[in-house]
C-alpha cells in the first residue's frame, strides 16, 4: 500500500474494512506508525479483531548487528501499536549478515514473546538452505518478487519442500503488467483488469500477494483478483513471457 500520514491511516483502516487481513510493512518504508494507527482505527470501531489480522514488518539491514536488533524490533512492535508483531522477517540478507550469529537473534525475539513467526526475504534457494540450519525457529514464510517478467520456479520448488509460504510483492512489475499483451489480451477476454490477470496468475502459481493500493478503488480491484482464475492455457500465456532482470535487486 502506498501509505502517507493521515490518508495512509484511512487506506489501512479501509483495506480492513473491505477484507485484507494480511498487513505487510517493513522498517525501511518508514510507514509503521500509519499502519499500526490504521489497524487501532480498525480495532477500535470493531472492524476486526486483533487475531483475524496478521501483522508482518521486516528487519532492515542496519539493524542487524546484535547492540541493535532487539531495540529495534520493539520499536517496530510500539510503531505497530501490538504486543506481538505476528511475522517478523530479515529483510535482505547483506549488510552485517551473517546466518550464525544473525538469525538467532531472531530466535531470541521469538522466545520472548516479541514475536510469533520469523520468515525471510529476498533470498536465494542456497542462502534459504543455510538460513534454515542456524535458525532453530521454523522458517514460515519467504518474500519475495515474483512477476511476469520475474519468475523463480526453484524457490516455489523448495517451498513445497521445505513446507513454507513464499510471499510475492511487486506482483504488477512496477506497472508494466498493463503493457504485456499475453496480460492485457486475457484481461480484456475475461473483463477485468491486468493488475487482477497477474496477481491471478501468482495465486496460480501457489504465491500469496502483497500488492500495493492507496485508494478505495485500487483496495476493491486487488481484492476481486482473489475471485479470479485463470485455466491452464492462460497460465501458460503468461508463462511465455520472455523473463527479464528483476526490478529491485537492492
Amino acid at each position: 500500500m502506498g501509505l502517507a500520514g493521515g490518508s495512509g491511516r484511512e487506506t489501512v483502516a479501509t483495506a480492513l474494512e473491505l477484507g485484507y487481513r494480511h498487513l505487510d510493512t517493513a522498517q525501511i518504508y518508514e510507514n509503521e506508525a500509519v499502519v499500526g494507527d490504521g489497524l487501532r482505527d480498525a480495532l477500535d470501531r470493531g472492524v476486526v479483531d486483533r487475531d483475524e489480522v496478521l501483522v508482518a514488518t521486516k528487519v532492515w539491514v542496519d539493524e542487524l548487528r546484535a547492540e541493535r536488533f532487539r531495540e529495534s524490533v520493539e520499536t517496530s512492535r510500539e510503531k505497530l501499536g501490538v504486543d506481538t508483531i505476528d511475522l517478523l522477517y530479515l529483510h535482505r540478507p547483506r549488510g552485517p549478515y551473517r546466518p550464525e550469529t544473525t538469525l538467532p537473534l531472531f530466535d531470541g525475539v521469538r522466545d520472548d514473546g516479541l514475536v510469533d513467526h520469523v520468515g525471510v526475504s529476498n533470498f536465494t534457494v542456497d542462502q534459504l538452505e543455510v538460513a534454515r540450519r542456524h535458525l532453530a525457529a521454523p522458517l514460515v514464510a519467504h518474500q519475495t518478487e515474483y512477476h511476469p517478467l520475474f519468475r523463480r520456479p526453484a524457490l516455489l520448488d523448495d517451498a513445497r519442500e521445505h513446507d513454507y509460504a513464499v510471499v510475492g510483492y511487486s506482483p504488477l512489475a512496477g506497472g508494466r503488467v498493463f503493457d504485456l499483451d499475453p496480460v492485457v489480451a486475457i484481461a480484456e477476454a475475461r473483463d477485468v483488469s491486468p493488475a487482477a490477470v497477474s496477481i491471478a496468475w501468482l495465486r496460480a502459481k501457489g504465491l500469496a500477494v502483497v500488492p500495493k493500493a492507496s485508494s478505495r478503488e485500487h483496495l476493491r480491484a486487488n481484492l476481486a483478483a482473489a475471485d479470479l482464475t485463470l485455466d491452464e492455457r492462460e497460465v501458460a500465456r503468461i508463462d511465455a513471457i520472455e523473463v527479464e532482470e528483476e526490478l529491485y535487486p537492492e
